[in-house]
């Protein structure tokens, strides 16, 4: 059975990581979020007091083999510019998204992974967006921060975001709607609505390979 990959790219304060979450719940499949840059870190040996830490989701003693062996091959990048001494963690978590897309179905959320797996035939991307006030509204209450604050941390957030898209893909934009399959604006409806649309669109793209890969899928 061929796995389906969702990716999920999000501006901050949409929701977009609750919408991941639900929708993996959905579908009975796992969503990945900062445990992919955990593991990234963990096998590449900039912690090594956390290598042998290994998430129980990675079930595969074949990607553990492919990390480790990929740590011996990899060698440090000048630091040049602002990225780039974390080039080597991002070349980590690119290999372990794509290991992740071959192996098993799962909801992938940020970390270039539409652009990473944009060769693969396997793979849903979807963009999240919404009104800034809608954003900043939901930040306020999620957080508990004032409105000057949830401002601040919508700026800087999204900005560290565009450019850390723009330098790992080469110059694209991270809130071009080309990059996607589909574009949702959170503000319009709401966090199931959009994961009841995310799976519509994915048995429109994938047909009955959908309902293989997710045998309890449903719009109920």
């Amino acid at each position: 059975m061929e796995p389906i990959v969702i990716t999920i790219a999000r501006g901050f304060g949409t929701g977009g990581r609750e919408i991941a979450a639900r929708l993996a719940d959905r579908l009975g499949i796992h969503s990945y979020a900062n445990r992919i840059l955990t593991l990234a870190s963990q096998y590449s040996g900039r912690d090594e007091h956390d290598f042998v830490e290994v998430d129980e989701r990675l079930r595969d003693g074949y990607l553990r083999q492919q990390l480790m062996s990929l740590q011996k091959r990899l060698t440090p990048l000048p630091h040049t510019h602002p990225f780039e001494s974390d080039d080597r963690l991002f070349e980590f978590q690119k290999k372990i998204i794509q290991e992740l897309a071959r192996t098993e179905s799962c909801v992938i959320v940020g970390k270039c992974a539409d652009y990473v797996l944009q060769d693969f035939d396997n793979v849903l991307s979807v963009y999240v967006e919404a009104r800034r006030v809608f954003c900043v509204e939901r930040v306020m209450k999620t957080m508990n921060v004032s409105e000057s604050e949830a401002h601040s941390l919508i700026a800087k957030t999204d900005k560290y975001r565009a450019e850390y898209y723009k330098y790992y893909t080469g110059g694209n934009y991270w809130t071009n709607p080309v990059n996607y399959d589909m574009t949702l604006n959170s503000g319009r409806w709401s966090i199931d609505q959009c994961v009841d649309l995310i799976v519509q669109a994915l048995r429109i793209k994938f047909g009955d390979r959908c309902e293989k890969a997710f045998p309890s899928i449903s719009i109920s």
